[in-house]
């Protein structure tokens, strides 16, 4: 993010204070609350749901998996056709898409319509994010404005982070549950709004011509969908079937592999991102998805499913986690600065890690032990998504930040639908009947806490091998300071780690 940027604007009249901008920074903002806002509302409405559609649980699952499969699946896709043909074009068309599938909520009456709206959703925000990071930056001339423009944009998604699950809480003690999901309406003609009248339109200096790596992109979506669907393919319909998706999937991921290392214009360079900052970084942001993915659904499920929380209460809950994800931005900077950006992205992943720990051993003993995982996972999210970010970007050349951040944005998505996935299949396959019954015994109440513990186990073992992969393949290379090995001046990397950790 130096001044070298590919992105930096050449024109006059660039707006030299953010309040000169404040159209723009609204409608951007706007794109970064849709996106942070949208699970984190729903999860504390996944009982609710469950009950008013009588979904059964492994089609539940799905009422959040759907969404971030299609966001992770297209997200790089649509990287590169925004590169190609126009960042606003793409945002704006995306927006509007995002708008109709919201509005459409109030006609569903099944699971299965849920599912194909929050795929839809999912699309639309493929759409909308990778080229809002890109629009944030020619925004502005110079470093410190589009640090600054950056910490705006970003505080807006991560208070939609915190605040969602209260807001949902809340919202359903009063209102139906597709209330919650038609309020992305007005939040995309907002950012509309303000991207459209805010925003010009890209250059066509600014823009690539090279071909769209359809075939990458096609293998890379069944990849991904194939990593999802089959354990829960093993669990709801036959182990032949989960097979065949699982040898389907491994077929989808050898043609990726060769198509992305032989393709003259790829997707996806595999030789950046088996860059040490590159590959450690992304392994610890898929740490933190995964675990803040898992510990999300099973706190959940145990304060209203087994321990019999109504909606608004399960809403309060939560707050120990609102509290340090709002609270805890000013102290991230001098904590970076002291330890070094090295050893906070590891141990803030692993501070997650040992969070989703402590509700899988101790928290069926009551909820001060919910709350401390709670804190822990807050805390530790908090700032490995300054810090591992931050270490992507600086492992990319200067001419590759667009792609990096897709590669953060991608990596999260996927990590906290495998989370979703994974403890999703593991409730369906040792709960009888429905997690979500309307009327559970102790024997039901019982059973759910007892497969949420095996989730648990499961879930924090894996999250726990990202963690040490990031170590690893940390060690192997030169430390982000280094501007032989990162492509971008130290100078810029450092100021950028210190102000995104304010956000």
């Amino acid at each position: 993010m130096s001044a070298r940027s590919p992105l930096s604007p050449r024109s006059t009249g660039d707006p030299t204070r953010l309040r000169d901008a404040w159209i723009a920074l609204a409608g951007l903002s706007a794109v970064f609350l849709f996106e942070m806002l949208d699970n984190s509302v729903l999860t504390v409405a996944l009982p609710t749901i469950g009950r008013d559609l009588a979904a059964p649980t492994a089609a539940l699952q799905w009422v959040s998996g759907a969404y971030s499969v299609a966001f992770g699946g297209l997200m790089l896709l649509f990287g590169s056709v925004a590169d190609r043909f126009g960042r606003r074009r793409t945002m704006l068309v995306g927006l509007v898409l995002l708008a109709l599938v919201s509005a459409s909520t109030v006609l569903v009456t099944s699971v299965e319509q849920l599912v194909v709206v929050r795929a839809l959703m999912g699309l639309a925000a493929a759409m909308t994010t990778p080229g809002s990071m890109a629009l944030t930056f020619r925004l502005f001339t110079g470093d410190d404005l589009r640090v600054r423009a950056l910490t705006v944009v970003s505080t807006a998604g991560l208070v939609g982070l915190a605040v969602g699950p209260t807001i949902s809480g809340f919202v359903l003690a009063v209102a139906p549950w597709q209330v919650l999901l038609v309020a992305n309406a007005p939040i995309a003609l907002v950012a509309l709004v303000g991207i459209r009248a805010g925003v010009r339109p890209d250059r066509p200096a600014d823009l690539h011509r090279e071909p769209v790596d359809l075939v990458g992109a096609v293998l890379g979506t069944v990849v991904v969908v194939g990593v999802l669907v089959t354990p829960t393919l093993a669990v709801t319909v036959s182990r032949s079937s989960a097979w065949a998706a699982a040898a389907v999937t491994v077929a989808a991921l050898v043609g990726f592999v060769v198509r992305e290392r032989s393709a003259r214009s790829p997707m996806l360079d595999l030789a950046l991102v088996a860059r040490p900052l590159v590959a450690s970084g992304l392994a610890y942001k898929a740490a933190a998805g995964l675990a803040t993915a898992g510990l999300s659904y099973m706190v959940t499920l145990q304060l209203q499913s087994a321990w019999g929380w109504p909606p608004a209460l399960a809403a309060i809950g939560t707050l120990p986690q609102v509290v340090v994800l709002l609270a805890s931005g000013r102290f991230v900077g001098p904590f970076v600065h002291r330890v070094g950006v090295e050893r906070a992205a590891w141990t803030s992943a692993a501070a997650v890690v040992v969070g989703l720990a402590v509700f899988t051993v101790l928290g069926r003993t009551g909820y001060p032990a919910v709350a401390v995982a709670l804190v822990l996972v807050a805390a530790g999210m908090r700032v490995v998504g300054a810090v591992a970010g931050n270490n992507v970007l600086a492992g990319l050349p200067a001419e590759r930040t667009s792609i990096g951040a897709a590669l953060v944005d991608t990596a999260s998505e996927l990590a906290t639908a495998v989370g979703i996935a994974a403890t999703g299949t593991v409730l369906a396959a040792l709960v009888p009947g429905s997690v979500t019954a309307a009327h559970p015994t102790a024997a039901h109440a019982a059973a759910v806490v007892g497969a949420i513990q095996v989730a648990g186990v499961l879930v924090t073992g894996v999250a726990a091998l990202f963690v040490g992969i990031g170590v690893a393949r940390a060690r192997s290379g030169s430390r982000p300071s280094d501007p032989a090995s990162s492509g971008t001046p130290a100078p810029a990397t450092t100021t950028t780690t210190q102000e995104s950790s304010r956000a």
